[in-house]
């Protein structure tokens, strides 16, 4: 869905285009000789169904699909759709797990209170988990932020909380191996969620998603910080704000996530 989304729309696309784009996917990464789908029951469970005029009743349509899931012990990686999606999969992954560890790969903070007056948004889901209790702040790293803001303090509100911000001219020209020990070290043993929006990617990558920045990630660097999640109690993940004509191939979390990691979450 793309109903949360500001700039440019087209995201609710996104899923289709991955699914044409994973008819190119091979079992097994050069690198790590993983082959995921030898040893985990992986499954395509459809489009969820949601409203699509009412946004609030679309979250939570996506909470009570995403809570079924996590019902039968499956470890859901959903594609979105604008990043909205994150909110109501939160709620339930608190449900089951309590406050989770958050990995956000993203060029924005998304921690806004409102966006144009509303709650719900694209530029408000990690502020509504917060304020839901289903983030643990102590927990939570932020990797890739850049890019115009309202204000000059719009991250201090995460950093006062306890997140770790990581900027993304930090991140330029170095390798993100060194970044992600640290990002082990502190997010430990617990249940861990993954949200990766994919104009983390500098916009030479991804040029057709809704919110492009200059100065992002390079697809190196991408994989790298994926290659570093291994070990990690992950139980779920989502990728997010890719359109249907992004020009890269959008499934690179999917697989990645297992491949390049040696794993599936």
């Amino acid at each position: 869905m793309d109903i949360g989304a500001s700039n440019r729309t087209g995201t609710r696309f996104g899923p289709r285009q991955i699914r044409t784009e994973s008819s190119f996917l091979s079992p097994c990464s050069s690198v790590t000789e993983a082959e995921p789908f030898s040893y985990q029951q992986i499954a395509d469970l459809g489009d969820i169904p949601f409203t699509q005029y009412d946004i609030r009743q679309a979250v939570a349509d996506i909470k009570d699909f995403i809570s079924k899931v996590l019902a039968k012990n499956c470890t859901p990686i959903t594609l979105g759709g604008d990043h909205t999606i994150t909110y109501p999969i939160l709620q339930a992954m608190k449900e089951k797990y309590g406050p989770v560890g958050l990995v956000l790969v993203d060029a924005h903070a998304d921690i806004c209170d409102t966006m144009m007056g509303c709650k719900i948004s694209h530029e408000t889901p990690f502020k509504r988990a917060f304020d839901d209790g289903a983030i643990d702040p102590k927990r939570v790293v932020q990797i890739g932020l850049r890019g115009t803001t309202y204000t000059a303090k719009d991250y201090k509100w995460g950093i006062d909380k306890g997140f770790k911000v990581i900027l993304a001219q930090e991140c330029w020209h170095n390798c993100m191996s060194p970044v992600m020990d640290a990002v082990r070290k502190l997010l430990g043993d617990g249940p861990v969620y993954v949200s990766l929006d994919i104009d983390a990617l500098d916009p030479c990558y991804a040029p057709g998603t809704g919110q492009p920045e200059i100065g992002g990630l390079t697809s190196i660097q991408m994989q790298e910080i994926i290659r570093g999640l291994k070990g990690l109690n992950i139980v779920g993940g989502d990728l997010v704000e890719e359109r249907e004509s992004a020009h890269i191939s959008p499934f690179v979390f999917l697989h990645k996530m297992g491949s390049e990691s040696g794993q599936m979450p």
